[in-house]
């Protein structure tokens, strides 16, 4: 903590006060004004985070490319759409820690919050990413997978919809072409997206090229800002499918400003777009956190059908892929 410096008769100033020394203490104290400031250093020590979180899956599929069993364990993020929406007869999901309070102590050994759609966009990476491996192993192309094992119509309608848009066309993954989809749902809302990514097998860079997103959200109040939040959406989730991480040792943040934890910028935006499903039968549903909850499934699976390694991290940095790459 830096000594308190007063500026004038009316302000003080506290630059570098750490948590428990809150402007309004110090503001009753003094009878003045108080502005509390963290250095970027401090605000990245003293943030929460997103949960660390692990996801185990077992599944089945039958001759035809029918998954008859699925067994869903996710530890640490939470349970919010955890449960699959495909046709499956026999399945289970089961969840161990809340990204909130329900955590046992000592499961997260920093403070943990709400980061845009909490526990969904875990849960759709891990169950979007095994949908595509399942239709590997099915020999299938990952689109007419999905469609043999889906009957909810909102779901068919918006993947047709997107895949329609992208201009789809079926093959087995790993194609070389890299493209990729995924499903999802969150807060009332069904959203499918298609991705077209190119692989630096050199370096490990990804460039995504294009997404195209189809949105359910029951009937459309305001189409442009719903265009916005899809846009804005997804342009966010490139961070979080490829670079945002912060890293811990020994109690310590090493991640400690924005030259170590990467945002999206403007230079990494492909051709994004969007198609919006009005639904007049259903009311309003959420719309500004579920066009994000695809990105990391839709990117790995791109990234999978590019170069064949499947990315079950989260961020899927350079570094990470060309440890997969050297694997295979």
């Amino acid at each position: 903590m830096n000594s308190p410096t007063a500026t004038s008769s009316a302000e003080l100033r506290i630059v570098g006060a750490a948590p428990p020394v809150s402007s309004a203490r110090l503001a009753k104290a003094t009878g003045k004004p108080v502005q509390v400031i963290w250095d970027r250093e401090e605000e990245f020590f003293y943030d929460s985070f997103r949960p660390a979180a692990v996801v185990k899956i077992r599944a089945g599929i039958s001759a035809d490319g029918k998954i008859v069993s699925w067994d869903y364990a996710v530890v640490g993020a939470g349970n919010r759409n955890a449960e699959q929406f495909y046709d499956v007869p026999n399945h289970r999901t089961t969840s161990a820690g809340e990204w909130g309070g329900g955590n046992p102590p000592g499961m997260h050994p920093f403070a943990v919050g709400p980061w845009r759609a909490p526990s969904v966009n875990t849960n759709t990476f891990a169950r979007e990413s095994h949908i595509d491996m399942l239709a590997t192993k099915a020999g299938m192309d990952a689109v007419q997978f999905r469609l043999k094992n889906l009957t909810d119509k909102r779901m068919i309608r918006v993947l047709q919809t997107a895949t329609g848009k992208f201009g789809w066309k079926p093959a087995k993954a790993p194609s070389g072409r890299g493209v990729g989809v995924s499903c999802g749902v969150y807060s009332g809302t069904y959203v499918a997206m298609c991705a077209e990514v190119a692989v630096n097998k050199a370096t490990g860079k990804v460039q995504v090229k294009r997404l195209v997103q189809a949105q359910d959200q029951g009937v459309t109040v305001s189409p442009d800002g719903t265009r916005q939040q899809m846009e804005g959406c997804m342009t966010m989730g490139l961070g979080y499918a490829l670079t945002e991480e912060v890293r811990f040792k020994d109690g310590a943040v090493l991640s400690k400003s924005f030259a170590d934890y990467e945002i999206p910028r403007f230079s990494w935006l492909p051709k994004i777009e969007t198609v919006i499903i009005d639904n007049p039968e259903l009311a309003a549903q959420g719309c500004g956190e579920p066009p994000m909850i695809n990105m990391g499934a839709v990117i790995a699976n791109a990234i999978y059908d590019a170069v064949g390694v499947r990315m079950l991290q989260l961020p899927m940095t350079p570094e990470r892929i060309l440890a997969e790459l050297k694997k295979a």
